[in-house]
């Protein structure tokens, strides 16, 4: 299998923290976006959204979507479960994955990709309004995490889970546009910092 990876754009990186989490190794085959190397027609024959990542197995299956790749991996390696144990884990990881999906990480990515010049090339049209309007629902967000990061260690429990990785990509992409985290969110800061600091967030 070969795994068409994106460099430090978030999405790569939240399936080789994954991968790193779980020990698994599995071939990159780099894919340059500033190059425009995902609008190639064969990465187009692969993923005809012309996004990364995408996981080709040996049989020729595509599969794209992060979450759905990382889904697939956790299928074959169970451990350790990052996507839950029980029904009820699992339920409340899928729960907290959306939420850090749509609230956080989809809207710093509407702010970056609708204010930032270096994307108005990628995202036509860039719209502002529509970036400045994700910032409100950023740090909104986050005021909600950090009253929920109070009694957790992590964000969807005790344990470390899938919603984790993509909350910390989702404050870590915050860098690009420029957004910090609010004053006050010491639970959030907490999180961040202790999520940070597990080998798999360098990879």
């Amino acid at each position: 299998m070969k795994l068409y990876d994106g460099g430090r754009a978030p999405n790569p990186r939240r399936v080789r923290i994954f991968l790193d989490e779980k020990e698994i190794t599995v071939p990159l085959e780099p894919v340059d976006i500033a190059k425009g190397e995902h609008k190639t027609t064969d990465f187009t024959a692969i993923n005809p959204l012309q996004r990364i990542p995408s996981l080709v197995l040996d049989d020729g299956t595509a599969i794209s979507e992060s979450i759905a790749i990382c889904r697939y991996f956790e299928a074959l390696q169970p451990d350790p479960p990052l996507f839950g144990r029980s029904p009820v884990e699992q339920a409340i990881v899928e729960m907290w994955q959306r939420r850090l999906e749509f609230e956080l990480l989809g809207a710093v990515a509407a702010v970056f990709r609708h204010l930032h010049p270096a994307m108005a090339t990628l995202e036509v049209p860039q719209v502002a309004p529509w970036g400045e309007a994700n910032k409100g629902k950023v740090e909104s967000f986050l005021h909600l995490l950090d009253r929920h990061l109070a009694n957790h260690a992590f964000v969807a429990g005790d344990r470390f889970s899938v919603a984790d990785i993509t909350g910390l990509i989702g404050i870590d992409f915050m860098r690009l546009p420029k957004l910090p985290i609010p004053a006050g969110l010491d639970h959030v800061k907490r999180w961040h910092t202790a999520i940070r600091q597990r080998p798999s967030a360098s990879a």
